[in-house]
């Protein structure tokens, strides 16, 4: 059977139209699933009447919220491809990629009224976009741009005309760049589809089951879970922006059953005064990926009778790799578990070799879910995709039953007298401080060894110096590992799935360390 990622939500308003299929958290709005694909519908009618064609590429500039979901499935079913784009990037970052994709319409909020309205104003030479379509309300809107909620309120909730299928591309997703420039990872209709099916037979979901989407929708690890959560006949309640107070209010108020968190997050919520007071009878557990949770996040739920769940997974795989089972959460506490079900993970050595267990190598996946390439980028997707695997550049172990332990990125780890340091190893050591709120340990210069750790670190108690740092690590981890240096900052930098940005650590902090 021909797939498309836009029938998805036809197939589920037809068979369950009455249950519920999204919630606004601020807002309140509710949707069914018949409401929804009928709204979907309006959209992609509306699309179609402006020019898109299938192949074109539409952006969406836009908050966590309903007009993201039925644009996502509207502009799948015409065919043509999304490309999600960080509301948190400047003018001429947002440029670049319009640019790159060669985005002819894009879908934007009025919180982006201003950064749009820079854009528009560099005409041609810096986006091909004619069409501006504005979600929001109409005073608000700027005069080049439409209404969405006219064009919709217009349109016709005939369904479309299926514009793609199988192996033609459903949307681009750019790479945070931590490395030089962004690159558009192209995934198809038929790798996303084989996304949600791995996902749905391997997470512990159900039917009627409750799942808050808090991470932002222009990155997989939110728009993954939403559209598998499709599939499955589950309920999305979206937050348009994460807060971690209002979480455990919607934990018990929505009655949900299960999030992704990234580590962050949890730590985040940890902190949160309505953690004590509301209710969480519903949640069975709590999936986090994006980094390597560390071992004391996960006691730490775990003293609370909540399951975390380590996922492990890229953009380049549509989301799945690994994923620790509820039968071994706290058995092998610390580790991501073994491939999803339609999934192949290795871990290699730097010729491809099947590394010993407990040995550390680079993750390599295989599926039927991993990427088509990089837009326009040939070399990168030939760097990247190597005899039908995906290299990841992450460090991990894989122990003799199997389960795979993410170390780090490979590109981040700090070679120190030839002896190799994970930073997540250190990082992990120093967020049992009690003192430490979040922490990330970078590689500075070194005469002496080449390279030295230094922790970059977020104090919970003005009092904590550098010497009680340094004290914590002395008996707790090796001394090649210890820090040399601990500089201390309100807020460690990460991308919106919530991974630390090292390079702008390295950046701000360039050394060299003290000998």
């Amino acid at each position: 059977m021909d797939v498309n990622v836009g029938l998805l939500l036809a197939k589920r308003a037809a068979l369950s139209p009455q249950l519920e299929a999204l919630v606004e958290v601020e807002s309140g709005r509710r949707f069914s699933y018949a409401a929804l694909d009928a709204r979907c519908n309006r959209t992609a009618q509306a699309l179609r009447a402006a020019g898109v064609q299938p192949g074109d590429r539409v952006a969406l500039l836009l908050l966590n919220g309903v007009e993201f979901v039925e644009s996502f499935f509207a502009i799948a079913k015409l065919g043509a491809v999304v490309v999600p784009l960080n509301w948190r990037l400047v003018a001429d970052e947002l440029a670049f990629m319009l640019k790159d994709s060669g985005a002819r319409t894009l879908v934007f909020g009025s919180e982006q009224r201003a950064v749009v309205t820079d854009l528009h104003g560099r005409g041609a030479s810096g986006t091909d976009v004619r069409t501006w379509v504005h979600v929001g309300p109409a005073a608000e809107a700027p005069l080049f741009a439409q209404s969405y909620d006219a064009v919709q309120a217009a349109a016709s909730e005939a369904p479309p005309p299926i514009g793609a299928r199988d192996d033609e591309p459903l949307y681009v997703m750019y790479t945070s760049g931590t490395t030089g420039l962004p690159k558009g990872v192209v995934h198809t209709h038929a790798s996303a589809t084989w996304s949600v099916i791995t996902v749905n037979a391997t997470s512990e979901v159900r039917y009627r089951d409750r799942y808050l989407v808090a991470l932002p929708l222009f990155h997989v690890g939110a728009l993954n879970p939403l559209t598998s959560n499709v599939q499955r006949g589950i309920t999305n309640v979206v937050m348009r922006a994460f807060d971690p107070e209002r979480t455990w209010q919607t934990i018990e108020a929505e009655r949900l059953t299960s999030l992704l968190a990234v580590p962050a997050m949890l730590n985040f919520m940890l902190q949160a005064k309505a953690r004590e007071r509301c209710r969480r009878d519903d949640l069975r557990w709590i999936m986090s990926g994006a980094a390597p949770v560390p071992t004391t996040l996960i006691q730490a739920y775990a003293d609370l009778g909540i399951e975390i769940h380590q996922v492990y997974g890229l953009t380049e795989c549509c989301g799945p790799a690994c994923l620790i089972s509820p039968e071994d959460a706290l058995r092998k506490v610390g580790s991501t578990g073994k491939a999803f079900f339609h999934t192949e993970v290795r871990v290699v050595d730097d010729d491809d070799r099947d590394v010993a267990p407990g040995a550390p190598g680079e993750v390599i996946v295989r599926g039927r879910h991993v990427m088509q390439g990089y837009w326009n980028r040939p070399d990168a997707t030939r760097d990247a995709l190597r005899g039908g695997w995906l290299r990841t550049g992450d460090l991990a172990v894989m122990d003799e039953e199997g389960f795979v332990f993410i170390q780090d990125r490979k590109k981040d780890l700090i070679i120190t007298g030839g002896e190799n340091v994970t930073p997540a190893e250190v990082e992990n050591v120093l967020l049992a401080h009690p003192d430490v709120l979040d922490v990330a340990v970078i590689g500075q210069p070194s005469a002496k060894w080449g390279e030295s750790p230094a922790a970059i670190v977020v104090r919970g108690d003005a009092k904590l110096d550098e010497a009680a740092v340094l004290e914590w690590c002395r008996d707790r981890i090796a001394r090649y590992k210890q820090p040399r240096r601990v500089e201390f900052v309100d807020e460690i930098p990460r991308n919106p799935s919530g991974k630390i940005l090292k390079r702008v650590l390295r950046e701000r902090f360039p050394g060299p360390a003290p000998e």
